[in-house]
């Protein structure tokens, strides 16, 4: 598995793999052209500074920054062209050039920021963005073998989804770079193993190296990172060609048009053209009290079977025996098959009674598998063929993959699943009521407004209102109707701050828990950098600080100086209860501020023995040293605290 590495050995693996051979080098080898392009561009080591503490992996960034990881994997969008003019993955080059494009690495910005002592340098910044109203810092990790998507299967799936995972905590967002051929499978396959989602990732590619002059791969990229940064969409999402879709929703539709991907079936999530249009309707959002989980395991099993006029029963057969566990099954139209094969049909009710899952999809772009409308769809149903409803092959595939490797789950339950849908596979078919219409056609005749996109964002601004008046009420019916009728549940004031944040102040922990039932996020921030779990600390509120982290709050994305800044004050003033909270939320006692001193620096120099005593007993270190080489024992001893210094010895002396 790739890990973030530091910037020393980035930097040093950047040049190293780079090919700079000579005319004698192989055919393959990138052009002199381009070789001497990437030894022009000085690479980040030599802009960077020393002396970097690498005790996080991702160090202080700004408070109102958001980080997002991206992870190449290969594919067309980081090619360069060969000497024989095709093109090639050249390994290392990516991140170089990529540092020497403006409108994709604000250097000058980067620079200034290199001052800052805890600003981690391996990060590269996007320029400002007006649509976003913060800056989007990004570091890349490049795969060791760069793979041509074709070569994907069920194992880079995993290792990707175990990647994000890994840094899940740490990041705000994440762009996989992907080659377009099975990017739709991939898109799929994470979108089922990553569990209650709560944060974005988006997978993009190009149809045009990135580094050449007319390129889809830099806006593509951008956008990208924007929404994966910037915006609140907590899916496995796919961008392409101005167009943010659900991931397990998306086909491939072109070969050599920009226009490479559509969702027959699904909305975009987001359209960009001058300003960021985003359908938040039609956002999928988590509906219970879990934090994320990844399910890193999918089974081999499957098969796509496509029905076509004169298919012999014996290709069935043969396509149904073991070791396949299940088969999505391409039929023609609204879900029909030859009426008059009586021996298909037998062979397909034979795998069904062997405990073989069969979903049955339209071959049709549009549309879907529906309730019998023929004779011919008829006789699939009674056979025990699962609907797949308007699910695309790739999504069904993959999600037969997911279905089948859950062991717990009996045929039944396994059956009844592939039937629900739980990540936006499926269309919803949820209404609005009359009395939506209603109060809309109220606004809209009270303020004479006339353009359907001015009615909808003042409905929103209504009905965020009318909701966090319902919050500061506590009225708990009246939450329950504005989010019926539509109210977004993560919409953000000026200040940044969501409803979320509102209900926890308030403290009713019941509203909170139907918020978060009802798609409520905890990784938003606020201008600030407050999280909803920040603001339950702050509040020393346990319970709330528990509810929250059930459902995926963590402290590893919150700016280090704020929580340095936080256990330091506590530690000084002696309140154990904010320590508590802390601690409950998850923070590490051994975190250091500016100074290099931790909150038992603080409790000692503060003369706070019950303090230090806590502190002690939850893992703070004893020989932390701070800028000027203290611990926390040579303080005591310093300044004259002798019943202090005997808690520090005994603890040492204990370890």
């Amino acid at each position: 598995m790739e890990t973030a590495t530091s910037g020393r050995e980035i930097g040093k693996n950047a040049r190293e793999n780079i090919n700079l051979k000579s005319e004698s080098s192989e055919s393959n080898s990138v052009s002199p052209k381009i070789v001497a392009k990437v030894k022009k561009a000085r690479s980040f080591l030599e802009l960077s500074v020393n002396g970097m503490d690498n005790n996080y992996a991702v160090k202080k960034i700004n408070r109102n920054d958001r980080r997002v990881l991206v992870i190449y994997t290969g594919g067309t969008i980081g090619m360069l062209e060969s000497k024989n003019g095709v093109l090639i993955p050249q390994k290392g080059a990516f991140e170089n050039l990529i540092r020497g494009y403006p409108q994709l690495h604000d250097n000058v910005y980067w620079r200034q920021r290199l001052s800052d002592a805890t600003f981690d340098n391996s990060f590269m910044v996007l320029p400002e963005a007006k649509e976003i109203d913060r800056r989007i810092c990004y570091k890349i990790i490049e795969y060791e073998n760069l793979l041509d998507s074709s070569d994907m299967t069920e194992a880079e799936w995993i290792r990707i989804a175990e990647d994000i995972m890994k840094y899940y905590g740490e990041y705000d967002g994440f762009v996989v770079l992907h080659g377009t051929d099975t990017l739709s499978y991939t898109a799929s396959a994470l979108s089922f193993m990553f569990e209650n989602i709560g944060k974005c990732i988006v997978l993009t590619g190009s149809q045009i190296p990135i580094f050449e002059p007319r390129s889809d791969g830099a806006d593509n990229f951008v956008s990208s990172l924007l929404i994966a940064g910037g915006l609140d969409i907590p899916e496995v999402t796919v961008f392409f060609s101005n167009k943010l879709f659900r991931g397990n929703r998306t086909r491939k539709v072109s070969v050599n048009n920009l226009y490479a991907f559509d969702s027959p079936n699904c909305v975009p999530l987001v359209e960009v053209g001058i300003d960021f249009e985003v359908n938040k309707k039609a956002i999928f959002k988590p509906n219970t009290i879990e934090k994320c989980n990844l399910h890193a395991k999918m089974s081999k099993n499957v098969g796509l079977l496509r029905i076509f006029p004169s298919i012999s029963s014996a290709v069935v057969k043969a396509f149904c025996q073991p070791p396949i566990e299940g088969v999505v099954l391409e039929s023609y139209g609204s879900g029909n098959i030859p009426s008059k094969r009586e021996d298909v049909v037998k062979e397909i009710a034979a795998a069904v009674k062997r405990g073989i899952i069969v979903v049955n999809i339209t071959q049709c772009t549009r549309g879907a598998v529906v309730s019998p409308v023929y004779e011919t769809g008829r006789l699939l149903s009674e056979c025990g063929v699962v609907s797949g409803f308007d699910m695309t092959p790739e999504a069904a595939l993959t999600k037969l993959s997911y279905v089948l490797s859950k062991s717990e789950l009996s045929y039944q339950e396994k059956v009844e699943m592939m039937m629900t849908n739980i990540r936006g596979e499926l269309t919803n078919t949820s209404s609005i009521t009359i009395d939506d219409n209603v109060l809309i056609d109220a606004l809209a005749s009270s303020l004479n407004i006339q353009s359907p996109k001015m009615l909808m964002e003042v409905t929103e601004k209504v009905f965020s209102a009318l909701l966090l008046y319902a919050i500061e009420h506590d009225d708990t019916r009246a939450v329950s109707k504005m989010l019926d009728m539509g109210a977004d549940v993560n919409a953000q004031n000026t200040e940044g701050r969501t409803v979320l944040h509102e209900a926890i102040t308030k403290g009713n922990i019941h509203i909170i828990e139907y918020l978060l039932k009802n798609g409520a996020n905890v990784h938003l921030k606020t201008r600030c950098g407050e999280s909803p779990l920040l603001t339950a600390i702050s509040y020393d509120n346990h319970a709330i600080i528990k509810l929250l982290m059930q459902c995926g709050a963590q402290l590893t994305s919150v700016d280090v100086k704020l929580l340095s800044e936080l256990l330091c004050v506590a530690a000084k003033t002696g309140v154990i209860a904010k320590l508590e909270s802390l601690k409950i939320g998850g923070a590490d006692f051994n975190i250091k501020d500016e100074m290099g001193q931790t909150a038992l620096h603080k409790a000692v120099i503060c003369n706070n023995p019950d303090i230090v005593q806590y502190l002690l007993n939850n893992g703070a270190e004893v020989d932390a040293k701070d800028v000027l080489g203290f611990t926390p024992l040579d303080c005591a001893k310093k300044l004259g605290y002798k019943s202090i210094a005997g808690l520090l010895l005994g603890k040492r002396d204990e370890s």
